[in-house]
């Protein structure tokens, strides 16, 4: 059996890292990290969130879902419910949430797509292509997708075409009867 090579991933002990750039970065990922976990928390369970962080620097950092206020509000008064203004808040929140993560998701399979399709010239002719269509705007957006609809069905007509083309040059000719 061969060696690790690796120590690979090992549990990190919680002691104050002496060498402050060592703290930042540390800093920076763990947060990171958290926030990423917080995120997949309500994502899965759909549940409110609320993180406040102090960085070694001081400067603070937070994430809230679905609002500051509906969390702030929840955790003094657990068994009230949230106000009019604070509904609306949350259910735009979500709304927003699961549209970004949505586009996020889309843009993910686009980006494999494109990472196992391509040669690296093919893939930075189609990064700037797709940087391009980030910055379109609204008008731009419809117009794109008018005639991504239009290929997708003349795509669908010429597939008919060819198939149907396909299973009569299968079948068998009609016997002459005379």
């Amino acid at each position: 059996m061969a060696e690790k090579k690796t120590l690979g991933r090992q549990k990190i002990s919680m002691v104050k890292i002496e060498n402050e750039d060592a703290r930042y970065t540390t800093f920076s990922k763990r947060r990171s990290t958290l926030y990423k976990k917080a995120s997949e928390l309500v994502g899965k369970y759909d549940v409110g969130v609320g993180i406040t962080l102090f960085s070694p620097t001081d400067k603070p950092y937070s994430f809230f879902h679905p609002t500051l206020d509906a969390v702030v509000d929840r955790f003094f008064s657990p068994n009230t419910q949230p106000s009019e203004s604070n509904r609306i808040a949350i259910e735009n929140s979500r709304n927003k949430g699961k549209e970004l993560k949505a586009e996020l998701d889309k843009l993910d399979i686009i980006e494999r797509g494109l990472s196992n399709s391509t040669s690296s010239t093919e893939e930075t002719d189609m990064k700037k292509m797709w940087e391009s269509i980030m910055e379109f705007n609204e008008e731009e957006v419809n117009e794109l997708e008018l005639w991504l609809n239009s290929v997708d069905f003349d795509l669908k007509n010429s597939l008919s075409q060819v198939e149907n083309n396909a299973s009569s040059s299968t079948q068998a000719p009609p016997e002459n009867v005379g």
